[in-house]
């Protein structure tokens, strides 16, 4: 059992900024309160630059940042506290370690003013925490990915920092460690309970921290809240594409029934209907839906007897199995990807340009809007 030190600050980290960019305009206001916050957004939305300017890489063109009292940035005042005065850990993509340092030697790398006795105290008590207590001697060039993700945390923790910047630093590991590393992440912060942002485009990463999550795209923040009610009904078809919506539909509405709050779309060249949840969407207007592969179902005979509304007829043009996933592309008036398992697959006999009907509930179909 480690024992941390005790909590130095539950402070809330106050944002509220501007920066011109020649790409576009970063313009956020939020706070961010201790624990996890996802900060999720497709490439490009400004996510880095906004852990960069909390960092004070970048400097904004106004506004202010405030963690707790102290402020680390005031436009109107033309303050803005160096990187190393900010009291706060950034762990990157590139995790940055020193190849000719040990795993030892890079995480005691950031101490400074304190005494040997503390330095080393504050050292094991992380290298316990991340259980790399015998990797301690190791080069970076000797250790597996998982073990330089848990040495970068590390480093970063070991100077107590008051708030955590993370930039995707679990990019490339599978779910299984990435779990693991979060874990003692959590743990680590139990005692801490500082506000931790942390930066991705990886649905899978959401699902594996599963706090509290804000979109991000084109410099803005978007919906907040628990992970799955935010992604679960993304309101962009950037967003959608980021959450894992691997249909994205082109439809015109076609009908609108305020007292049902639905409304009826057709898709392509009109064959196939779809009924959706009503939006301010005006008759023959131009829309795109979304629906996740995994929220349609798929019958080898015409379903009756439904709750559900949509029931679409079509032909099966691809099975391309996936490990554990069989993924089938569905011609149904629109070209419809559909998830299932490999047995399922089998015990149906499925092949292609076999007719199949595609069933999906009205609210697994998402409106979303092309910006």
């Amino acid at each position: 059992m480690v024992t941390m030190a005790a909590p130095l600050d539950t402070a809330t980290l106050s944002v509220e900024i501007r920066k011109r960019f020649s790409a576009f305009e970063l313009e956020i206001q939020h706070q961010f309160p201790a624990g996890f916050t996802v900060v999720f957004g497709p490439s490009g939305s400004g996510k880095s630059t906004l852990l960069d300017c909390i960092a004070g890489l970048v400097r904004p063109d106004a506004g202010r940042i405030e963690l707790g009292a102290t402020r680390f940035f005031d436009g109107a005042q033309s303050l803005s506290l160096p990187p190393q005065k900010r009291q706060l850990g950034y762990v990157f993509q590139s995790l940055a370690l020193f190849p000719h340092l040990s795993v030892k030697q890079n995480i005691r790398y950031g101490l400074r003013r304190i005494s040997e006795e503390e330095r080393q105290r504050r050292v094991g008590q992380v290298l316990q925490a991340f259980h790399i207590e015998k990797l301690s001697e190791r080069k970076p060039a000797q250790l597996s990915g998982g073990e330089k993700q848990r040495v970068a945390l590390a480093r970063s923790l070991v100077t107590q920092p008051r708030l955590l910047l993370l930039d995707e630093p679990l990019t490339g590991l599978d779910s299984g460690l990435r779990q693991s590393i979060l874990q003692d992440l959590r743990k680590w912060n139990e005692a801490r309970r500082i506000p931790i942002l942390y930066v991705t485009h990886n649905r899978d990463e959401v699902d594996a921290i599963g706090e509290r999550l804000i979109t991000m795209e084109n410099g803005r923040l978007g919906k907040s809240g628990a992970p799955r009610s935010v992604l679960d009904a993304p309101q962009s078809v950037a967003l959608a594409q980021a959450a894992g919506f691997e249909n994205l539909l082109d439809a015109h509405v076609v009908e609108r029934r305020e007292a049902d709050g639905v409304m009826r779309v057709a898709l392509g060249d009109g064959g196939t209907e779809l009924e959706i949840p009503l939006s301010s969407a005006a008759i023959n207007e131009a829309v795109k839906v979304a629906i996740r592969a995994g929220d349609i179902l798929l019958a080898i005979e015409q379903p009756r007897g439904l709750s559900a509304r949509n029931v679409c007829k079509g032909a099966i043009e691809s099975i391309e199995v996936r490990g554990a996933v069989a993924v089938l592309s569905v011609r149904a008036g629109a070209l419809f990807h559909v998830h299932m398992t490999p047995g399922a697959v089998r015990s149906l006999k499925l092949a292609e340009e076999k007719p199949v009907w595609l069933v999906v509930k009205t609210h697994s179909c998402h409106l979303v809007t092309q910006r």
